[in-house]
């Protein structure tokens, strides 16, 4: 029987777009209390007026040690005990190769997609240990699991993040608390456009021909993991649109029955 997420308090970062959003809504849809963060605050009002639930939102950047340990300390009362954490805050910067590539890029996939996680998770797991009860989501990546040319320190990241989530686990080990890497390939948001320095026909050009994942996809699953009876733990999922196979192959033709 699956969990009910009436009154949960979920808390999502970078969720003023994309996935992080799409998250807010499937959770808000459930019954669960939010806390959402991004650096775009004006989005993040926006789309909690559509919500219906309590929430409680503010505007934090992930990679500023001492501004994530003040946002968590200073969580009003109602949104303090963190049932759900889904570390979705991450960037993709740059395609290109190892020895070319801007090293200011690096050092913002670095932090936002690594130290950032790690900041947030270790201001949140204290206190799911001390209630003996929570769920961590960390948004990994297919990238993960498949290096690729001319994403080096991206596939580094996510290849951090599969690490961290298998330790974490372990260092949970005779914790009820569960842990989950949610690890998708092409999906159709900001993302590619980020990547590209906001340049928005060439991010076109990652989805032609083709049908990827949406963000509502992808939240879909990491609330199937959330609400999975409390003995099982989901350790992590893989997944890609039909049309892809590993991070750059990809058939660009039309395929019977996908849409």
């Amino acid at each position: 029987m699956s969990i009910s997420l009436k009154d949960k308090i979920v808390f999502i970062t970078g969720a003023s777009s994309g996935i992080g959003a799409a998250c807010a809504k499937q959770f808000a849809a459930l019954g669960a209390k939010l806390v959402l963060c991004a650096r775009r605050e004006d989005r993040l009002e926006t789309l909690v007026k559509s919500l219906g639930v309590p929430a409680h939102v503010f505007k934090l950047d992930v990679t500023d040690r001492k501004a994530v340990e003040r946002a968590v300390a200073a969580l009003p009362d109602g949104f303090r005990a963190i049932d759900i954490l889904v570390n979705n805050a991450g960037l993709s910067r740059g395609l290109s190769k190892f020895q070319e590539g801007d090293v200011d890029d690096w050092e913002a996939m670095i932090n936002a997609n690594i130290k950032g996680l790690l900041y947030v998770t270790r201001a949140v797991m204290p206190g799911m240990i001390e209630r003996q009860r929570g769920h961590i989501i960390n948004m990994g990546s297919v990238a993960g699991h498949y290096a690729y040319q001319n994403g080096a320190i991206y596939c580094l990241t996510k290849a951090a993040v599969k690490s961290l989530t298998e330790s974490l686990k372990q260092d949970l080990f005779g914790t009820p608390v569960r842990v989950t890497s949610i690890d998708p390939g092409l999906v159709e948001t900001e993302f590619s456009v980020v990547r590209f320095g906001g340049d928005v026909e060439r991010a076109k050009k990652v989805y032609e021909g083709i049908t990827p994942m949406t963000a509502d996809d992808v939240a879909e699953t990491i609330v199937f993991c959330a609400t999975r009876p409390a003995h099982v733990n989901i350790n992590f999922v893989m997944m890609m649109a039909v049309a892809q196979c590993t991070p750059t192959t990809v058939f660009r033709q039309p395929i019977a029955g996908v849409q």
